[in-house]
Formats: C-alpha cells, sequence, structure tokens
C-alpha cells in the first residue's frame, strides 16, 4: 500500500515511537527449546492416551472366571495375608483407588459375601478433608457413612513432603469381611493353586 510520503517523513514521524526490546539471543533460544519441548510433550501425552484408549478395548466384558482370578490375586497382592508367626486369618483389603475396591467388592459378591459382612472404615492424612471422604466413600459403596467405623487419622509429620494432596486426596478405604477365617483359607488356597496351575510356558505376544 502506497502511502503518498518519502522515506525521510515518514522516520520523522516513528522515530520518537518506542522500538521493540531486543531479547537476548541466549534469551531468545531458550524461549524456541521451551516451545519445542512443550510440543513435544504434547505429542507424548496424545500418544499415551492412544494407548491407553486402545488397551481398554482389548478387555471385553469380564466373565465370572475372569473377575475369580483377577479377584485373588488382587486380594494377594494387596489385601491383609497370614503369616507363621503372626497368625491373621482376616480377609482385609485396604487400598486408595475406587477402581480397584469396586472390582474387590464385584468379586466379593461373586464369591457370596453378604454386603452385611463388610466392615468399612477410611484411613486418611490429618490435614485432608476427612468427612468429605467419608462421604465420597460412603457414596461408592453405597452405604451410609454413619455406618463406617471410626476413621483412622494418620498426624502429620513436618518432614515428610506429601505428594498425595488435594482436592482429589480421599485416603483409602479399609474392607473387612466379619467372620472371615474360612474365607481367607479359601483364597489362600485358591493363590496357591493359580501359582500351581501354571504348567504351560506362554510365547511372547500372546496377548
Amino acid at each position: 500500500m502506497e502511502l503518498g510520503c518519502s522515506k525521510s517523513s515518514i522516520s520523522l514521524w516513528v522515530r520518537d515511537l518506542p522500538k521493540p526490546e531486543r531479547r537476548d539471543p541466549t534469551e531468545q533460544a531458550k524461549l524456541a527449546a521451551q516451545k519445542r519441548w512443550e510440543h513435544e510433550l504434547a505429542i507424548r501425552d496424545e500418544e499415551r492416551l492412544r494407548t491407553k484408549r486402545a488397551a481398554a478395548q482389548e478387555i471385553a466384558e469380564l466373565s465370572a472366571r475372569d473377575l475369580f482370578i483377577a479377584g485373588v490375586a488382587l486380594y494377594w497382592a494387596e489385601g491383609s495375608k497370614d503369616k507363621p508367626y503372626d497368625r491373621r486369618e482376616n480377609v482385609l483389603f485396604v487400598n486408595s483407588d475406587p477402581g480397584v475396591i469396586r472390582l474387590y467388592l464385584a468379586w466379593l459378591d461373586l464369591l457370596g459375601v453378604e454386603r452385611d459382612r463388610l466392615r468399612y472404615r477410611v484411613m486418611i492424612h490429618m490435614t485432608a478433608d476427612v468427612e468429605g471422604a467419608e462421604r465420597y466413600w460412603a457414596d461408592m459403596v453405597g452405604v451410609d457413612s454413619s455406618t463406617f467405623q471410626k476413621t483412622t487419622i494418620k498426624k502429620h509429620n513436618p518432614k515428610t513432603v506429601r505428594k498425595n494432596v488435594g482436592e482429589n486426596y480421599r485416603g483409602c478405604l479399609v474392607v473387612r469381611v466379619s467372620q472371615g477365617a474360612e474365607l481367607y483359607r479359601r483364597i489362600e488356597g485358591w493363590w496357591h493353586g493359580m501359582v500351581s496351575g501354571i504348567t504351560t510356558s506362554f510365547s511372547s505376544g500372546k496377548v
């Protein structure tokens, strides 16, 4: 677009305008590197999500057998276990992941454990929203929070830098099956049976 003015006139008009600050070349390089890294992180996050979605689609609706095996393995990994030096034939399960709790309760339903045999208790840090956590877990398992046993409060240690904080921190839910000694023995037997049942050497790429 032609302004109809000489360059000298334009120079006079703009000479007093503030000049844009020149960035240090090192600073410019840092900013460019940061933008490239942010772009790379966004790509990686998208790849992670794609992998997780694809893997989730590989799992069809669980059969009773699937749930049974998963529940036994889950309990043996996360549940209370009897020791020769400490006899504890209790069915006691503690976890902070609502998905894990959901699967565990579905497994107990599959085993025919009546819900009125379950005792619930929250374990949580003293600085958290205790009442909110109690309501959250009570809603999740479908009972009134007033039926929960007394919450276990973990005292604050100033030397510990906690990362499990924020509004999504709800502590752990403890689920105990009353009169569970016989069930515990069966669980232990099922686990040993599963281990003994590994008789085939599975080649890679089967899943």
